[in-house]
């Protein structure tokens, strides 16, 4: 998984700060908090996540505030949105990193970001066959990571073997 560099994550606050003003709304201690956690995050945190990060630094945010705060995010173009079917969303932020995909495994949440150049080719090229004009896609596969798989393979063998 990629981590923000701290220069992006410093950017990324700026920008949201700016985004606030221009619309008159206000710019909080929480709301910038919450922001700094999504930007220095090393994957794609749910709301719980992001609460209890805050909740580690000593931070007291609103459940409310939280949500209020990440729908202005992804209004803002600087979050992204991801609903990787278990029941609640999860966000990540739109750093310089170029794009990817996603490996979502089904049991234990993992999310693995992929680039893949063959794939990027390939959904121009079917979109061109249906001409269609191809301006952005997201790819995730569902499955089971390797170590789910290796848990899997084990418990096999011991009921086997009992």
């Amino acid at each position: 998984m990629t981590t923000t560099r701290p220069d992006s994550a410093l950017e990324l606050r700026e920008r949201f700060t700016r985004y606030l003003r221009d619309r008159r709304l206000p710019v909080t201690r929480q709301r910038l908090q919450v922001a700094d956690v999504l930007f220095h995050a090393p994957d794609h945190p749910s709301v719980d996540g992001i609460s209890r990060d805050l909740k580690r630094r000593g931070v007291t945010v609103g459940t409310a505030t939280v949500y209020r705060t990440l729908d202005l995010l992804v209004e803002s173009g600087l979050v992204r949105e991801h609903d990787f079917g278990e029941g609640f969303r999860r966000f990540e932020s739109m750093t310089t990193r170029s794009h990817h995909e996603h490996l979502v495994c089904q049991r234990c949440g993992q999310v693995v970001e992929f680039v893949n150049e063959r794939l990027e080719r390939m959904l121009d090229m079917i979109a061109d066959e249906h001409t269609f004009l191809h301006r952005r896609h997201r790819v995730e596969i569902f499955g089971l990571c390797p170590d789910c798989r290796g848990r899997d393979a084990a418990d096999l063998r011991a009921s086997v073997t009992s």
